[in-house]
């Protein structure tokens, strides 16, 4: 696909939020939680950042300590700040990340509202949309009306502008009213987007089966997305495209734990792909490349707290690649 002249690789619209992760236990024998920037669009935009991608990030925050500091730990990746939106009425979105010994996680939210869900359409600068080869979202701003209008004008911008659209459902159901409505989000995000990265457990909840491939091919059917990675934890990953499905295995690491930014890692990775080399020229040879580097990039991000301060760099990531070749040939 020819861009023509962007100045932006990927410009994301979404959440921005403080997740507070365990760390320790106090002497007390009491939890203690770390503030960890995040909100998986901008994760995203901080790996592709690492990979020498150019990106800014569309969003809201509260006119408020946390807000400060996730802005500043946004303009800190050099990702552009420009707007970001400060609330001075609504305070930023919070959400406490709960870990399980084998590294899932649930969340507890506190947004009844938050600042993230406040963004309105008059807030957003188009011209960043206009001006971007490619542009990200998930469902998590589509969970307000008034930020799902600005959402969905920001993707008409978009795919106006020739730019290509991703989306990652992030499925969180604590946010949602209604499952329903969760899932037509998650059905207007995949009716626009040329990249689909979908969970196993999403595949499940949106098309009812927790066979992949039959997700899958349902998801094919009704939408016909040009390419399709889905993510699986521990089995690794697949991805669809051109007719052609490629499976590829985890990199599984004894250093895990916490799974907090794995898939927004993933997600970076292969939209990092997809800007070298496009998607109708990946065959089976390359899509596997692809999983493979991003599989390796989220198994790192597992052994570190947060993910937007600690993404991995890109040597970092073929080191690991560059260890696992070894170890299977014997050397």
């Amino acid at each position: 696909m020819v861009f023509g002249l962007k100045i932006f690789d990927v410009v994301a619209l979404g959440e921005l939020l403080v997740d507070f992760t365990e760390n320790r236990n106090s002497f007390q024998g009491n939890p203690v939680f770390e503030a960890n920037p995040g909100g998986a669009p901008c994760n995203v935009l901080s790996m592709l950042q690492r990979l020498g991608k150019k990106t800014a990030f569309i969003g809201k925050v509260g006119d408020d300590s946390f807000g400060r500091m996730l802005r500043d730990a946004v303009a800190g990746q050099r990702i552009d700040t420009g707007n970001i939106v400060m609330d001075s009425k609504v305070p930023t979105t919070l959400a406490f990340v709960h870990t399980a010994p084998d590294g899932d996680r649930s969340f507890s939210f506190y947004r009844n509202p938050g600042a993230d869900m406040m963004l309105r359409k008059e807030e957003v600068n188009f011209s960043l949309v206009k001006n971007t080869k490619l542009f990200h979202f998930g469902t998590l701003s589509m969970t307000d009306p008034g930020i799902e209008e600005a959402t969905k004008e920001a993707v008409k911008t978009a795919k106006d502008s020739g730019a290509l659209v991703s989306f990652d459902p992030n499925l969180r159901p604590p946010l949602w009213d209604s499952l329903n409505k969760a899932k037509e989000k998650i059905s207007y995000g995949i009716s626009q987007c040329d990249i689909l990265k979908i969970s196993d457990d999403e595949i499940e909840f949106f098309t009812g089966t927790d066979d992949i491939d039959q997700g899958v091919a349902k998801i094919q059917e009704e939408y016909n997305v040009p390419l399709i990675c889905a993510t699986m934890g521990r089995r690794g990953s697949r991805a669809y495209c051109n007719g052609t499905r490629v499976e590829c295995a985890p990199f599984l690491n004894k250093d895990t734990i916490e799974t907090t930014g794995a898939g927004d890692t993933f997600m970076a990775c292969v939209l990092n792909w997809v800007l070298d080399y496009g998607i109708d020229g990946m065959d089976s040879h390359r899509m596997h490349d692809m999983l493979g580097f991003a599989n390796a990039a989220s198994s790192i991000i597992t052994t570190r707290k947060g993910a937007l301060m600690v993404m991995p760099e890109e040597s970092e990531v073929w080191g690991l690649m560059h260890e696992r070749r070894k170890a299977e040939n014997g050397i």
